[in-house]
This record gives C-alpha cells, sequence and structure tokens, in this order.
C-alpha cells in the first residue's frame, strides 16, 4: 500500500484510526493483573539482547482479541499473539495466505476456506475449522458488542460452517466481494474461548504467548516454541507505556527501549528515528444538522479558510502531506485527482458574506472540539482553525477534549442541545478500501456521519458491490461527490508517524505499524546478541 523505509535512515516526509480503529479505546478497561498459568510474574526488561522492548503511548485498554482493531490493542494483540485467517500485505495491498491457505468463492455468497494443519495454540489444543469457525462467530454474531463487528461487519450477521477440520465455509446476508478482507480483522481464538465476556489474557496461534499483565506497569510475552510459523529472533518482549513522547524519545537514547512509537516532529532529525506514512488521516468534521454549519456555502468557507501547507510546515513539523479525501495513497477508493484545496481566504469571506444575506446566522458561535494527545501539535492545529474561521467572519471558540469526551461527539448517538460543531478526527483505514471509511464516516446515518444525501448513500451501496476496477472508479467517484455537494469534512493531512529505534535492531516500519507491529519483522543488527 505505501512503501516501506529502512530503519537506517529516515524517510522523507511522505504523504492513513478514531480513528476507526481508535474507535473505542478507552471504553473499555480492564483492572486487575493477571498471568497466563504456569508463568511467572513480570521479568526485569534487562537490556540482554534477548528482550525486545517496545515503549507505547498508553497502556492498552484491553488484550481481547475481537477488540484487536482498536490501535491500542492490535498494536500488541495482531499478528503477534493472535493471526487471522489472512492478512493484508501493508504495501501491496494483497492478501496472504496464513491460518487459511487457500480461499475461494463458491457461490454469489459463499466463500471456502482450506484450512492450514499443523497449527496449535499456545494451550497446547489443535487449531482446525471449527475454531475459525467459532472465532468468527464469537466476534461477528454474538452480543459481545466487539469492536470489529461494527466497524468491519456493520450490522450483518454470518453464516460460518466447519466442513471438516480442514474446510469453512462462511456465508453472507448478501454477495460480499472483499469477505476475505474482512475476515483479515477477526483473529482466531480456541473455541474453548469465554463467549458471555471479553478475556483479558488471550490465547492464539502467533508467535508470542502472554507471560504476565502488570496492570499500570508493563505487559511481557513469552516466544511461543511450539508456533508453526518462522520463530523470532527475540526470546521474549516487554511493552511498557509513557505518556509524554520526550520520555519515550528519551528511553531509546538511553538504551532502556528497542521501539518507541508516536514521537514528536522535533525528534525527526535523530538517526535514531524513522518516519513513515501511517494511515491516519486528519479532518474537521462540520455537523450539517445545526446553523450556520447547515448551509453549504459555510462549510465550503471553511474548507477553503483552512491553511493545510501551513499547518503542515509549521505544526506538523513537515511530517504529513496536504489532504483532499478521507483515504490516503494506496487505499482502493483514493484519487490522485482529489487534490488539497488551497487556501483562499477572499473566497471564503465571500462565501460567508453570501450566506449571511440570506439570513444565515453566521454570527453564531461553533465549537471546535478537539481531542488532547490526538497527535502531537493537537492544540496548536485547534487554535490555528479557531483563527481561520475567525479571519472569514465566523465566531469560533475551541474546546479541548478528552478521549471520552470526544468519543461522545464522534459517535453515534450525537449529543443534543451542543450546538454547531467542528470535531477534528483522525481517521485510519487499515483495511486499504474506502467501503469501511465511506460506511462509517458518509452514510446519513454512519456511525461517525453526522449527516448526508439520498444520492451518497445509494453510491455507496452500489460501490460496495463491485470489485476491481470499477470498485476504485466507484469510490473515488463518491469521495469527489462528498466534497462537491456535501462538504461534511474539511480534510487536513495525510499524517506520517515517528517510530524510535535502536541502533541495536533492525525494523522497516509501513502503512500497519501503528496499529499492527508485527515482532517478527523485528531483527538484532548485524553484531548484536540475541
Amino acid at each position: 500500500m505505501k512503501s516501506s523505509v529502512s530503519s537506517t535512515q529516515r524517510a522523507a516526509p511522505g504523504r492513513p484510526r478514531t480513528t476507526s480503529a481508535m474507535l473505542l479505546a478507552g471504553a473499555v478497561l480492564m483492572s486487575s493483573g493477571c498471568a497466563v498459568a504456569n508463568s511467572a510474574g513480570g521479568d526485569t526488561g534487562r537490556a540482554d539482547g534477548r528482550t525486545l522492548r517496545v515503549v507505547l503511548t498508553q497502556e492498552p485498554p484491553t488484550l481481547e482479541p475481537c477488540e484487536a482493531s482498536l490501535t491500542g490493542t492490535g498494536v500488541v494483540v495482531r499478528s503477534n499473539i493472535t493471526e487471522p485467517l489472512v492478512e493484508r500485505a501493508p504495501t501491496s495491498g494483497e492478501l496472504n495466505p496464513l491460518l487459511a491457505t487457500n480461499w475461494k468463492q463458491t457461490a454469489p455468497r459463499t466463500w471456502t476456506f482450506d484450512i492450514r494443519s499443523g497449527v496449535t495454540f499456545q494451550n497446547g489444543a489443535p487449531f482446525t475449522a471449527k475454531d475459525a469457525a467459532f472465532s468468527i462467530d464469537r466476534a461477528v454474531n454474538s452480543d459481545l458488542a466487539c469492536n470489529v463487528e461494527g466497524y468491519v461487519f456493520g450490522n450483518d450477521d454470518l453464516e460460518v460452517e466447519a466442513v471438516n477440520d480442514g474446510r469453512l465455509t462462511v456465508t453472507t446476508e448478501k454477495p460480499d466481494p472483499i469477505l476475505p478482507l474482512r475476515l483479515s480483522f477477526v483473529e482466531i481464538v480456541p473455541r474453548t474461548t469465554d463467549t458471555e465476556a471479553k478475556v483479558r489474557v488471550p490465547v492464539g496461534t502467533g508467535p508470542y504467548a502472554v507471560r504476565s499483565w502488570q496492570a499500570g506497569a508493563a505487559i511481557s510475552l513469552d516466544r511461543f516454541d511450539g508456533y508453526w510459523g518462522e520463530a523470532p529472533a527475540f526470546a521474549r518482549a516487554r511493552y511498557v507505556w509513557r505518556s509524554d513522547a520526550s520520555v519515550r524519545a528519551a528511553m531509546i537514547d538511553k538504551g532502556e527501549a528497542e521501539i518507541a512509537v508516536a514521537l514528536d516532529p522535533m525528534e525527526a532529525e535523530k538517526d535514531t528515528t524513522v518516519a513513515y506514512p501511517n494511515n491516519e488521516t486528519t479532518a474537521l468534521r462540520l455537523d450539517g444538522r445545526e446553523p450556520p454549519l447547515d448551509d453549504i456555502r459555510v462549510r465550503r468557507a471553511i474548507d477553503s479558510a483552512v491553511d493545510r501547507d501551513g499547518i503542515v510546515d509549521a505544526l506538523l513539523g513537515g511530517l504529513a502531506e496536504p489532504a483532499g479525501q478521507l483515504v490516503p495513497p494506496g487505499v482502493v477508493g483514493h484519487s490522485d485527482g482529489i487534490e488539497a484545496p488551497r487556501q483562499d481566504v477572499a473566497e471564503a469571506r465571500a462565501l460567508v458574506r453570501e450566506a449571511e444575506a440570506d439570513g444565515v446566522p453566521t454570527d453564531r458561535q461553533i465549537t471546535l472540539v478537539a481531542r488532547n494527545g490526538m497527535f502531537s501539535g493537537v492544540s496548536e492545529t485547534a487554535e490555528a482553525l479557531q483563527y481561520q474561521m475567525r479571519q472569514i467572519g465566523l465566531n469560533v471558540r475551541v474546546r479541548m477534549a478528552d478521549t471520552a469526551t470526544h468519543l461522545q461527539y464522534q459517535l453515534r448517538p450525537l449529543p443534543e442541545d451542543v450546538g454547531p460543531v467542528a470535531l477534528l478526527i483522525m481517521h485510519g483505514n487499515q483495511a486499504g478500501d474506502a467501503a469501511f471509511t465511506t460506511s462509517q464516516y458518509l452514510l446519513s446515518d454512519g456511525p461517525q456521519s453526522t449527516f448526508g444525501t439520498e444520492t451518497l448513500d445509494r453510491r455507496i451501496a452500489e460501490a460496495g458491490a463491485l470489485s476491481g476496477h470499477e470498485r476504485q472508479q466507484a469510490f473515488a467517484g463518491l469521495l469527489a461527490e462528498q466534497n462537491e455537494s456535501v462538504v461534511q469534512y474539511a480534510h487536513l493531512a495525510h499524517m506520517n508517524g515517528l517510530l524510535g529505534l535502536s541502533p541495536s535492531i533492525r525494523y522497516e516500519p509501513d502503512s500497519a505499524t501503528g496499529d499492527e507491529l508485527r515482532l517478527t519483522e523485528v531483527r538484532p543488527a548485524e553484531g548484536a546478541k540475541h
């Protein structure tokens, strides 16, 4: 999907989760520590060359596999502890075999998957098609309210059947040309997994098993010696979390960690950092239910008022690209023909004055809501947007919110009696297909949409039934339609992530790194002991 970069030099700023993968982050918090059977507590995390130490921004809200599309969960769980049937290659977008060796559409609504033999779970149980069927049913059809259900499958249930130990069929309510892609988000667990409650410490088929979770301190993993694939280079992995980006960076410099995520742009010139396109797109979502934002001229004026180049250069450290659509390059539906609008203050002022002359209350206060810690420089970005909107004659105040409050504005049911809201969002399309974006953000009744049109709704449904080049063209067309006739979003930037990497390791981040940091892809540097 996007090119990976060498861990030995910083990539040039390039041309992503909400984020969608962050939809419910912080909504499910588990309190007590727990270790798997026959394991000790935490390890010392010392630099012994055998423990890969990763420092995150925050403690994962849960390790429940059906919540692995949440960034905070997936960065630990996906492809490390648990695995799906198929996985998407981030750079090419191709689907590759994992726990399924082959798949094909055997009827208009049915896909058949051949299950890999010789795979065992970390508890010693053999993996079969029955476990795959159970995992899909648990994640998609149950009452657990898994994030993957709403984000990937919507309200549609699946009919799953283990034909035998080596074959699985999955039948959808209507033909679905991208079902294998959707199933790449379902992590496989043993059929003995709890179906009444989400688990704290998961069991999977991945290369690492959970050794311990010390609440508030660290999560430790041990290499699973019974892993069916290539053994990872490091015998152990240990995750800690520090909210301050400068502290995370210092841990790399002091040799206290090998990988540190989400560093500030000010660290970008170091030899120990690497920038990479991280799937995140920032935008202002304009609530078209309330005046003056219910007038498309005002929404267009805001879109024209935004100085994307200035925000990227001055506030994002150049580690982003101005955006004109919600999905970045590499995602099916992205169109190179949709360019980021150039700031035009004069045009924006004229649109506001025209709306005011027609009786639109352009002096009504608009609340610009942004989430603390969304990205480095978020508060300064919110203030810049406030200034640019005030420049064109709008009355804007900024409200910086915590995650829980921001989610109240972001997800349906949307808050009532709060006036017109411009919500700063960050969306990551992990799956590489615009269907996951449009169903959430552009449908009239989408979980993260405030309004829409019947025409756009129809076009989204039609595009979802297509495949190949026709699918690409259809989604590109409806993204352009959003900009022309709806303007619910004033897009800001396709973001880059900045990763801290110790000289003792080699790792090439890609567009999935922020959501799925695959430990098997991390290797010791030449000459380093492991």
